[in-house]
């Protein structure tokens, strides 16, 4: 019995290009990224342990979002210190395992975010639309003062929710509606590591910097540490 060879290959690793070739820019594209992810850490994880720790936030609005930071900071995690580990070293290989894992898990997280956003959206319409009706899962004090105020905090945090998602859905787009030929990898690239590294970011910077609740919880936490301190 005679058995026809075949050719058979077999992927172990694949090679990962990085941002840029010139050796000069190494240090500064680390120094760059690193303080990024810096700060998602610290603005992703301080909004957790905020929403967490103050009992004013305990809203469905703030439990949407501290699960939303928490997705950001995983989210963030799973490729930027691979990425950071590639800039200095000569090895820019992943195996083929690892680079498997790598994009179930950001798939994984890159999904939740996508259906959280969607229920935020949907959150704050029910808080736009039918701000009565919100009272079933919230305070009758805060909807009091949510009719009251002409429902301008509730259109505030729309419009928050609103650039996120520009920002997170459009660049994902962007990538996406590009014709196949004739586009610059380059382009591709800046826009790829917008979407993973600065949209995570962001995200807490978008939803806290005009927050007059976010504001006042962190205040009244910081007051309560520094006085159970001094007593």
């Amino acid at each position: 019995m005679i058995m026809a060879k075949e050719n058979c290959t077999t992927v172990t690793e694949f090679i990962l290009l990085g941002l840029s070739d010139v050796p000069e820019l190494r240090v500064l594209l680390f120094l760059v990224f690193l303080l990024i992810y810096g700060v998602t850490v610290l603005a992703n994880l301080g909004m957790v342990a905020l929403i967490q720790a103050s009992s004013q936030l305990h809203t469905p609005m703030y439990f949407f979002l501290s699960h939303l930071s928490l997705v950001d900071f995983c989210y963030s995690s799973i490729i930027v210190p691979k990425m950071l580990a590639n800039i200095f070293t000569k090895d820019k290989a992943i195996s083929f395992h690892g680079c498997m894992a790598q994009l179930y898990l950001f798939c994984t997280y890159a999904i939740t975010e996508v259906f959280l956003l969607a229920l935020m959206a949907y959150d704050r319409f029910v808080a736009i639309c039918n701000p009565l009706l919100y009272m079933v899962i919230m305070s009758q004090k805060l909807c009091a003062g949510l009719v009251a105020e002409g429902r301008r905090k509730a259109f505030s945090t729309c419009a928050s929710h609103l650039t996120a998602i520009f920002v997170f859905h459009g660049t994902i787009l962007f990538i996406y509606c590009q014709p196949s030929y004739g586009t610059s990898l380059d382009i591709d690239k800046v826009t790829t590591v917008f979407y993973i590294v600065v949209i995570p970011m962001l995200n807490p910077l978008i939803y806290n910097l005009r927050n007059k609740d976010v504001k006042e919880a962190l205040r009244n936490v910081l007051y309560s540490k520094i006085l159970s301190k001094t007593i």
